[in-house]
């Protein structure tokens, strides 16, 4: 039998001996069988590593069983309870050892004891017995036996089975006889269920967080109670669904445990139903205040015809108050996991509605807080940090040890659930962040959607938002599941007689970039560090692609590269396909360096490079946008133009849209500071302490690697960046002034943006960022930069990416 995960009680030192593979014993710890006849725990103390040899007496000793794991190794398994041996040997009739288990075809039963003892005896702290075979990496996969935090069955309290501690009785059904006790608990367990539910969202497992309870790992066991009832099954079928949409988004592979079910029963033949039941309960609590209501107005003392939820009439208003906001935000939550997994979008306007009413149920439940404190006993509170209830007791039918032996081959998480108002908060964001998405216009323009994405990401959304926002945008290999990508394409080169056009669907070129397109997708919905990673990981493949391009346009056409009047539609079509795939390229490119700053990547020291190296990005990402913009400004000319139109077209065309603008002020604030550090690199000697591990140019090579083997742009290397450093002075920053370009730029930016709040917040931040850049810079040039007294540092203040340098003097 498996090693890791069983703990026999048989006591005798007993060794199977695998007739298959004599090797020497490996020193692995057995665990019990969570297949045995269940017992009720006792305190549990590790077994002694070292200490002389135990007494010849009867008295049972630790046991120790040699079997094999699924590699074939063999392995040492003790399984005597150490607290059992102990107090049995200090009793005055000493128990006989229990008979060797028969052999069986996996191997055979021995007496092992003496060799136990042996070793007990020999070993000293930091020895280690094991066989000939062992090596370091075996024990690298091996996990350490006895260590609480390693060894998942190693547990001093709780149980070892479900049915062990209902015999027990921490979870009653019903909760309580007293019929006000029992409506305080099951608020209680929905409220604990509430928190376990927001803490697996932020990445822990299943098993460890919401099947704790024991009521929802037996729900036939309350079928009697309907209100408890109806709230674990349609929680059950929301984290069902959430574990659905979460694995068809591959977004789990960032935390894999999200999806694990360790094979806890997810489904159940009553749970499309778990809605009809649920909104019958509500139902009946509904009818049950409106009864309390007009029982206050007319001054009865009783209700007539309905039975009362508890047993004091002065707080059945109240009750049903806490109770209903709590069903009513598990029915709209559930409403909205079912929305939003609709094909299509089409189901996103009744999401917001249902998000619109969870968001005013939430705010109910925190209202009955203070109601609910009142009621309970401030005994059983605890700290307002760590309760996971509104009533601030600790709920009953909870027993976190009884899955943590599912968890294997992993060891147990130490898990600390989110307290009810952390949890209270958690849901408002998520709320919040599902809005956004359900609010996307499903606009079929890519440019749009890489700016949605990337504006949603600023909020920095957890796992379920971005998982649903994945979902929509790539469904069947689709946009948003009903636009083909290689129509996106054909859209975002302006040209829209080729929208359909099969030749064009099936071009080998197009084709994959359609699939650099979906992969782009997916991996701007996963979070900054995987996003950064693959990010950079996939620049080798665009920049390939439009190598290949390149050439195969050179093959066909020549070395003409400005898009001509007279050329065919398939040189144009080329052409223009070169120009988006490069676009492509530097604003991924770009995108990388920016994560950089979010992930705390880069020191000081290193801002200079940084910088240096985005402005490079920012004025290609530049150029070849506003080449794909002149080239689709070209289409739209011989469409509907006459040719004596063109010179009035070119002076038209001259004025580029207001996003082109925007990256210009980045060009700006990434030249300025660049050439703001290098001359106070060389001026001051400052942001340039040298490192013990490595230097500049390994630095240089660690954060940009991945666009070095990218060419990313062509022919920029460490060198490229010594040379233009050392050029630097502070005159040159005061003459060309960049900060004061961006503030000209300014007032033309925001009047384009008028009707975007996320780019005019931006705006104002640039302009924050060029203000006080441009009054640091004077007060620099003024003192003079190689003034020993003078004391420059570089600080996020108003921007996430571009920093504000802060003067003093010492």
């Amino acid at each position: 039998m498996d090693g890791h995960n069983h703990r026999e009680h048989a006591s005798p030192q007993i060794l199977q001996s695998s007739p298959q593979h004599a090797r020497a014993p490996r020193g692995t710890t057995r665990c019990r069988n969570p297949f045995d006849p269940p017992r009720r725990r006792q305190s549990r103390l590790p077994l002694p590593l070292a200490g002389p040899p135990p007494s010849t007496s009867p008295s049972p000793s630790p046991s120790v069983g040699c079997g094999e794991d699924p590699t074939g190794r063999r392995r040492f398994l003790p399984s005597a309870d150490p607290m059992e041996a102990s107090s049995s040997s200090a009793g005055p009739a000493p128990q006989p050892p229990p008979s060797i288990p028969p052999s069986s075809d996996q191997g055979v039963w021995a007496d092992a004891s003496q060799l136990v003892a042996a070793a007990c005896a020999d070993l000293q702290d930091g020895d280690l017995v094991h066989g000939e075979n062992f090596s370091l990496f075996a024990a690298m996969s091996a996990l350490e036996i006895m260590d609480p935090k390693m060894d998942s069955g190693m547990e001093r309290s709780g149980y070892y089975s479900i049915e062990e501690a209902i015999e027990d009785g921490i979870a009653p059904v019903p909760l309580s006889l007293d019929k006000t006790l029992d409506i305080q608990r099951t608020l209680d367990v929905i409220d604990h269920l509430f928190s376990c539910e927001a803490t697996w969202h932020k990445g822990h497992t299943l098993a460890q967080t919401v099947f704790t309870c024991i009521y929802l790992m037996k729900i036939e066991r309350i079928a009697s109670h309907a209100v408890l009832n109806s709230f674990c099954r349609i929680l059950r079928a929301t984290c069902n669904a959430l574990i659905s949409v979460v694995s068809t988004a591959r977004t789990h592979e960032e935390e894999d445990l999200f999806t694990m079910s360790f094979g806890l029963a997810l489904k159940d033949e009553g749970d499309e139903k778990c809605l009809s039941v649920l909104n019958s309960v509500e139902e009946t609590i509904s009818r049950q205040l409106r009864a309390c209501k007009s029982q206050a107005l007319s001054k009865k003392k009783t209700l007539e015809g309905l039975e009362s939820l508890q047993d004091n009439p002065a707080l059945e208003e109240d009750y049903c108050r806490a109770l209903l906001c709590r069903l009513r935000f598990r029915k709209h939550f559930h409403h909205i996991v079912t929305c939003m997994r609709r094909p299509h979008g089409r189901g996103l306007d009744l999401a917001r509605k249902h998000i619109t009413s969870c968001l005013t149920e939430l705010s109910l439940m925190l209202k009955s807080q203070e109601f609910l404190k009142s009621r309970s006993d401030i005994t059983l509170q605890q700290g307002d940090a760590r309760c996971t209830t509104a009533s601030g007791c600790r709920p009953i039918g909870f027993d976190v040890s009884l899955n943590s032996r599912l968890l294997s081959p992993a060891p147990p998480r130490a898990v600390e659930i989110l307290s009810w108002s952390d949890a209270i908060r958690y849901f408002e964001k998520l709320l919040h962040d599902l809005d956004i998405i359900c609010a996307l216009s499903l606009d079929p323009v890519l440019e749009n959607v890489l700016q949605f994405i990337a504006q949603f990401q600023k909020s920095v959304p957890d796992l379920v938002p971005r998982a649903f926002l994945q979902t929509l945008l790539i469904q069947d290999g689709k946009l948003y599941g009903r636009d083909l990508i290689c129509d996106v394409i054909s859209r975002a080169l302006s040209l829209p007689d080729i929208v359909g056009d099969k030749e064009f669907q099936t071009n080998e070129f197009v084709v994959q970039l359609g699939q650099l397109v979906i992969n782009l997708l997916k991996i701007l919905c996963t979070n900054t560090a995987w996003q950064r990673r693959k990010l950079g990981k996939s620049l080798q493949d665009w920049s390939t692609i439009s190598i290949q391009l390149e050439l195969a346009l050179k093959r066909e056409f020549g070395e003409t590269r400005n898009v001509l009047a007279h050329e065919n539609i398939c040189m144009r079509v080329s052409k223009q396909l070169l120009v988006w795939s490069q676009e492509q390229t530097y604003w991924i490119a770009s995108r990388f360096l920016i994560l950089g700053f979010e992930l705390d990547l880069y020191s000081p020291s290193e801002y200079c490079m940084v910088y240096w190296y985005m402005h490079v990005a920012f004025i290609k990402l530049i150029e070849k946008m506003q080449l794909r913009i002149l080239a689709s400004n070209g289409n739209a000319r011989r469409k509907g133009k006459k040719k004596k139109d063109h010179s009035k077209d070119s002076v038209r065309d001259a004025a580029f849209p207001a996003s082109c603008l925007l990256l210009q002020c980045y060009v700006l604030l990434s030249e300025g500071l660049s050439m703001l550090l290098a001359a106070l690199r060389n001026e001051s000697k400052s942001f340039q302490l040298p490192s013990i591990f490595n230097s500049e140019q390994e630095r240089f090579m660690q954060h940009f690697d991945l666009l070095q083997k990218a060419r990313i742009p062509e022919g920029i290397t460490y060198y490229s960046f010594k040379e233009a450093a050392a050029q630097a002075h502070m005159a040159d920053v005061m003459k060309y002034n960049f900060f004061k370009e961006i503030q000209k730029i300014i007032p033309s930016l925001k009047g384009s943006f008028a009707g975007d709040p996320g780019k005019l917040a931006e705006i104002r931040q640039i302009e924050q960022v060029a203000e006080h850049n441009r009054i640091a810079l004077n007060i620099i040039n003024h003192v003079g930069a190689g003034d020993p007294s003078l004391r420059v540092s570089f600080e996020f203040t108003h921007h996430p990416h571009f920093a504000v340098a802060v003067v003093k003097r010492s």
